[in-house]
Formats: structure tokens, sequence, C-alpha cells
């Protein structure tokens, strides 16, 4: 019996944007026996997955016209807005799962604005291998019904996923919690590979402490290699990276509590983004620190 028949019937999907995520999920999607329509703002990135089997559209209006659900994968809030005003008109019935990393309030507005409220808040935790492998897991939020509904989806892109509650806002918060917890630590870790560096500690031995300790989490150390000596080609870019940071801060402000380390961290990876990094990932802050060494007199 194939996988998308252990996991339950295979659903048409629409995936909304071609990044490094959006092609791990229409890949995965694929390769379980769903039906995929794929569409990207520029067109030429999908070639592969149109080879394999999936079908490309020329508007997110076509690409979710049959479809049963349009997942959305896309960089920024205005980038996701613009999507789904392009979706408001009639003509679809599918419900729209935005994968994206966006702020609470756009999510809420992301549900107001779709007819029917047919809308699931489902961000990702994972890198885009985590997904092709099936290793990624899920924040879902929305009306409950229609979460239930795409079961066959999310059993077939998350190894794990939580239903964070009827407020769509609350798995996006939840993601943002996620990536802030990441970030930060990157940028710690990143100041003490640096220090190392500096004082002439020996690196075999820094690496093997550093992938040992305790005290460095487990999802930090996927990118270890990287910022010891890595060429920073991940897909995680350091602009993102800032702005997920910025929307954590802006979660707690708007709830009266200021978050002072929260905006240092924004700071550091707005200054990477600023300093030819933009495009790089967010293990590339590391170079900030190792910049900023002063020669010994």
């Amino acid at each position: 019996m194939g996988e998308s028949s252990r996991k339950g019937r295979a659903v048409r999907t629409a995936v909304l944007g071609m990044g490094a995520m959006g092609r791990a999920l229409a890949g995965r999607l694929l390769a379980h026996g769903h039906e995929v329509i794929v569409w990207n703002r520029t067109p030429g990135r999908a070639a592969e997955l149109v080879e394999a089997g999936a079908a490309e559209a020329s508007s997110p209006a076509q690409a979710t016209r049959e479809a049963e659900v349009a997942l959305m994968s896309l960089a920024d809030d205005r980038a996701v807005l613009d999507v789904v005003e392009r979706l408001s008109g009639p003509g679809s019935a599918a419900v729209v799962a935005d994968m994206s990393t966006v702020s609470p309030d756009t999510s809420r507005r992301l549900q107001d604005m779709i007819p029917g409220r047919r809308f699931v808040s489902a961000p990702i935790m994972g890198a885009p291998q985590a997904v092709l492998d099936g290793t990624a897991s899920g924040l879902l939020g929305g009306d409950r019904a229609l979460v239930d509904r795409l079961e066959p989806i999310w059993s077939t892109i998350f190894s794990a996923h939580w239903y964070c509650g009827e407020d769509p806002g609350g798995a996006t918060a939840f993601k943002l919690l996620n990536n802030y917890l990441l970030m930060s630590g990157i940028a710690v870790v990143a100041e003490a590979v640096a220090t190392a560096e500096a004082a002439g500690l020996d690196r075999n031995l820094l690496r093997e402490l550093l992938f040992t300790l305790p005290t460095v989490p487990p999802g930090l150390r996927n990118r270890l290699d990287d910022i010891l000596g890595g060429d920073h080609q991940g897909w995680f870019s350091t602009h993102l990276g800032a702005k997920d940071v910025r929307l954590f801060a802006e979660v707690a402000e708007s709830n009266g509590l200021p978050l002072p380390i929260a905006r240092l961290v924004q700071r550091r990876y707005q200054e990477a983004a600023g300093a030819s990094w933009r495009d790089a990932d967010i293990a590339a802050v590391v170079e900030l620190v190792r910049a900023a060494r002063t020669p010994r007199p």
C-alpha cells in the first residue's frame, strides 16, 4: 500500500510561492500521491516540479480554481496579503492555509479577507529539507473542522503537528516564539565561536564541545558547522530572520511587554543584512562579530 493510501485520501493542492520552502512542500506532496498545482510570482522556478508531475498556473486564482486547499509559502506579510487579495473573488472554494511566517494580526486579517472564512494558519517548524524528509513539525490555527478536513495534508507534510486554537493568530505567535529562540541562540553561539577564535582556542575541540555540551540546544546544531567556517549558503536569510524577531517583539509590545534583548537581536540581523549578508543564511551573523575584532596592541 502506498504512503498516501496509508495516510488518507489524495488532495488536489495548490502551492503558492516557489521559494525553497514552497518547492519542498510541492515536492513532498507530489511524492506522496497528491495532485499539485504550483504558482510563483516570477515564472520558471518550478521546472523540476512540473517534470515530476505538477501543473503550473499563471495566477493564484487559476491555481486555486479547482483545488481543495491552497498552501501559501511567501516571504512576508505584504506578499501574503497581496496574494490573498488576488484570491478573494468568486470561483474557488479552496481552503487557504498560510504556511508563511507573518504577524498574528495578519493571520486574523487573512481569515476575514477570505470568503466563508476558509482560512487556516499553518506555519512550519523545520527547514525545507525537513519538509522533504517528512520530519518537519507544524502549528495549526483556525476553524477546527477545516483543520481536521485537511488531515491528509498535515500527515503528509509533518511528523507532528499541534492545534493552537480557533484564533489563527495563535499558531503564528507560537511560530514567532520558536523562531526568536532560534535567532537569539544563533546570535549568542556566534559570539562564543568568534571569542574562541580570537583567543586562539583549539578549533577541533571547540567543534566537539559545541556538538556535545547541553548548553547548546539541539535545534542549533544543524548550523554549527556553518557558524564555525561555512559559506552561509543556507535557506533562511538574515533579512527574514530580522523580520521574524521584529514581529515577535511587536507581539510582546502590543501586549504591554517591552523586550530589550529581542530588539538587540533584531538589530544584529538587520546589521548583517545591511553588510552584504542580506541573502546569506542567518548563521552569517557570526561575520559581524569577526569583523568587529580589533588588532591587539
